[in-house]
């Protein structure tokens, strides 16, 4: 693959066009593109005019550009997060009946969980998830769980650093205590994250399995701080249950 003078590859270049759209930053100018991306101006208005041309992405009458239709039926037609989403979905109603709250199912990418499916209403608390947003995997419940039942080479770019960032002051930055934390979560069969990553908000999540009893995601609630947030872990677990089966 041809390479810049640089060395990188033209694919890398792609991937960061791509990259420097996010959930606020939804539609960006070229010349915005080249900044988040640290891309050359002219080699960026090169790429977007031939992902444009491609379907990739999309300029508006305002000369704007975003992702395009292509990227979303391209992930559709084999996506893992779409399979599990649908499989989930009418748990996920069920459980965001009984507790009218956000309720949220999220999978592990890297160091980050990636939240696939949220569900909310409109008086429901604070929650700075969204769908097909990432969250540090230290500094949420969801994120506690799915570490807690990683590999272990995930677990030690996690546990052999320095401190990790922390949001709030209950967010775990001390690999010591994350190393506690991972373990009461894999002997309790469920998380509950006080204020972890935003104040006035609690996490509570347990895991979902897949056919071969490997943990494959994680469903959880967001609710109000300072609650008895074990009395959530029985209607989680159920819902789990019923996702668990499906996805088998």
């Amino acid at each position: 693959m041809a390479r810049s003078p640089s060395g990188e590859s033209v694919l890398t270049r792609i991937v960061r066009v791509l990259d420097a759209f996010d959930a606020d930053n939804p539609a960006l100018g070229v010349s915005d593109i080249a900044r988040r991306a640290d891309l050359p101006l002219a080699t960026a208005h090169r790429l977007v005019g031939e992902l444009v041309g491609y379907g990739f992405l999309e300029r508006s009458a305002d000369r704007r550009v975003r992702v395009g239709y292509r990227m979303w039926e391209l992930a559709a037609r084999s996506s893992q997060a779409l399979a599990l989403r649908e499989a989930a979905m009418p748990f996920m109603e069920d459980l965001h009946a009984v507790i009218r709250q956000h309720t949220q199912l999220a999978v592990l990418c890297g160091d980050d969980v990636l939240f696939v499916e949220r569900l909310s209403v409109p008086d429901a608390v604070v929650n700075a998830t969204r769908i097909a947003g990432r969250l540090p995997a230290h500094a949420c419940s969801s994120g506690l769980v799915l570490l807690a039942h990683a590999d272990p080479a995930v677990q030690e770019r996690f546990l052999d650093g320095g401190r990790l960032p922390r949001f709030t002051p209950n967010t775990v930055a001390d690999p010591a205590k994350l190393r506690r934390v991972l373990a009461d979560v894999r002997r309790e069969g469920h998380c509950a994250a006080d204020e972890m990553f935003t104040c006035g908000a609690a996490g509570v999540a347990v895991p979902v399995h897949d056919g071969a009893e490997q943990v494959r995601a994680a469903l959880s609630v967001v609710v109000p701080a300072g609650g008895n947030h074990r009395a959530l872990v029985p209607a989680l677990r159920t819902a789990s249950r019923g996702i668990s089966r499906a996805v088998r």
